[in-house]
């Protein structure tokens, strides 16, 4: 890690451009993603992570990994919903507008548990995980997490989070590390991308952990993840087309698809009331239009109609049991 200033955000920039002319990501977006936009006669105290202190992560964690090396083709995503609200905006407008993907940490916002706090259980596991390498440095330095979407499913690795995922390209695996089950479970089995026996544990699903949902592996991406040199597509649910998020998503510089789409009938009403409750299944009748729930229909309600909570666990029956034409109801 290493220690800069007090200096303005233009000579820490100058600085690192000097001394590591091959540093990636570009030191003018790493220096921007961390402070944000701040007055010009303002100094900081900056932590910035090198590329040698991303390999020392991606090290401490080689050391507790075993298996072969991925195949070529298995690549990491990252789910997210695309509509939640960052700063008054949307999460995929905050993407647009900084050209950068963020953590929980800077946004403040998450599609799973809300500890992204010193003491919480998010820094508490990844203090744990990463031997402490990021207990004192600035949040926006913190991994990103997704997951390895080593079955190619066209709706991303880990659905449990999201609705549409960015996928990244095949450069990223060389700082991005893996645990299997998901590290609020605190996990003991590890993986890089050339050393990985995880795929085969997740298979084996020895936990029994819900196919669909939960039995992914985990992801960390390391240092800042920029949209243009990193992200290879980000993948929509058909719901979206021709609104705010495909015009978002349209500036974000790299390639639109999508995939065959989440539409929940009302006829799994009592699935859901099985699986998350029955007030949960009248949420989901609530907010229903013709019968059917999209991601759309839980962004428009989310903060409304939903709160945070009744929000995520309406997405979990609708990922579950309304997946179209792909995953069963069992």
């Amino acid at each position: 890690m290493a220690s800069l200033g007090p200096w303005s955000a233009e000579e820490a920039i100058e600085y690192l451009r000097e001394e590591y002319p091959g540093l990636s990501p570009d030191p003018a977006d790493q220096v921007r993603a961390a402070v944000g936009s701040l007055p010009a006669n303002v100094q900081v105290q900056f932590r910035l992570m090198t590329d040698t202190s991303i390999e020392q992560v991606v090290q401490h964690i080689r050391e507790r990994s075993d298996g072969l090396p991925l195949r070529e083709l298995t690549g990491v995503t990252l789910n997210f919903h695309p509509d939640t609200a960052v700063d008054g905006i949307t999460t995929i407008e905050a993407i647009a507008r900084d050209g950068i993907y963020r953590s929980q940490f800077e946004t403040g916002s998450s599609n799973g548990g809300m500890t992204a706090y010193p003491g919480g259980d998010r820094w508490n596991w990844e203090s744990r995980i990463f031997g402490g390498a990021y207990d004192q440095a600035d949040v926006a330095l913190r991994p990103k997490y997704g997951a390895l979407n080593y079955r190619a499913e066209p709706v991303g690795g880990s659905p449990r989070f999201g609705s549409c995922h960015l996928r990244l390209r095949p450069h990223v695996l060389s700082r991005t590390t893996f645990c299997y089950p998901d590290s609020v479970q605190n996990p003991r089995d590890f993986g890089v991308s050339d050393r990985m026996s995880l795929i085969e544990l997740a298979k084996a699903n020895v936990p029994n952990l819900d196919d669909v949902l939960d039995n992914y592996i985990e992801a960390h991406v390391h240092g800042t993840l920029q949209v243009s040199a990193d992200v290879e597509a980000i993948v929509l649910d058909p719901c979206y087309r021709d609104t705010a998020v495909e015009r978002a998503a349209l500036t974000l510089g790299c390639i639109l698809e999508w995939h065959d789409g989440f539409r929940l009938s009302l006829d799994h009403l009592g699935s859901c009331a099985q699986f998350r409750g029955p007030t949960v299944a009248e949420a989901i009748s609530r907010i229903s239009i013709d019968g059917v729930v999209t991601p759309l229909e839980i962004g428009t309600a989310r903060d409304v109609v939903l709160d945070y909570q009744m929000a995520k666990w309406v997405w979990h029956c609708v990922a579950r049991f309304g997946r179209i034409a792909s995953v069963s109801d069992n």
